[in-house]
């Protein structure tokens, strides 16, 4: 994949954020609230459940298909950061070598159950913060979290820091275009060379920032990221956090699979 490609990959969840869905139309506060709400309720499983977080696959995969978000888009990203999740359960095995029973004898090492349970509660809390910043935008998050109270500096230095990865990616599609045109074959792709794009590339981000910043502070910048568009919270935004809420409190405090696994058994017993 080419510099370019990645930069439109990166940029392509902002893309995403534009849509004019049901999901996208909703205050961005409800949405943060209850994406918080759902990361605190899937997290607060103990390291061995695994079929008890199944039924919380269908918030992201509502979120996914009201919004019009695609499948692959998300599973790719969430792909992308899986092994810092696999580095941080394969040792369970190893470490947790005791039985669990599991159904009707069968019986799996505590190790590797925490370990499902870590990836499968990785994928829900992944998945779902991508699709929070795929519809609502990565700056409108940034806002909502300033309507709730967070310090203005805080959120600044969020936004910056977003910002900065675009404008760091921009500064590598130049010097690598640059590099490409005066090199052949496998010219120009030495560790001397890597070393000296590497030092170009830290002296033009500096550079551009310290111009963006004198732009900003001449345009009144004081420490604060207003925004023109203003949110209201609305019927719509009540009933999406309060439906998510009950159903959150119902799959999190009763035994809903246990309670449809028994009703399966006993239709074809």
């Amino acid at each position: 994949m080419t510099f370019d490609e990645k930069y439109y990959n990166i940029g392509f969840i902002d893309q995403l954020s534009y849509k004019n869905t049901f999901i996208h139309r909703l205050d961005p506060r409800a949405k943060l609230i209850v994406t918080l709400l759902f990361l605190f309720t899937v997290i607060s499983f103990s390291k061995y459940e695994i079929v008890a977080l199944l039924p919380f696959f269908l918030y992201p995969v509502l979120l996914m298909t009201i919004g019009e978000i695609p499948l692959m888009f998300i599973l790719k990203k969430v792909a992308l950061v899986s092994p810092f999740a696999i580095f941080i359960g394969i040792f369970n095995p190893l470490l947790d070598s005791g039985q669990v029973f599991i159904f009707k004898g069968l019986t799996i090492s505590a190790g590797w159950l925490s370990f499902f349970s870590i990836m499968v509660k990785f994928t829900l809390t992944v998945s779902t913060a991508l699709l929070l910043v795929a519809t609502t935008s990565f700056p409108g998050v940034c806002h909502a979290l300033r309507q709730l109270g967070v310090p203005s500096l805080f959120v600044s230095q969020l936004l910056f820091l977003y910002r900065y990865i675009f404008v760091l990616m921009e500064e590598t599609i130049r010097i690598v275009r640059a590099r490409n045109m005066r090199s052949y074959g496998q010219r120009g792709k030495g560790t001397k060379v890597f070393v000296r794009i590497v030092g170009i590339l830290f002296i033009r981000t500096v550079e551009r920032a310290e111009r963006v910043y004198f732009a900003m502070l001449s345009r009144g910048f004081q420490g604060d990221m207003p925004t023109l568009k203003r949110f209201h919270i609305k019927a719509s935004d009540l009933v999406f956090a309060t439906s998510v809420a009950v159903f959150l409190y119902i799959f999190r405090f009763y035994p809903v699979t246990e309670i449809l696994g028994r009703f399966v058994q006993g239709v074809f017993s």
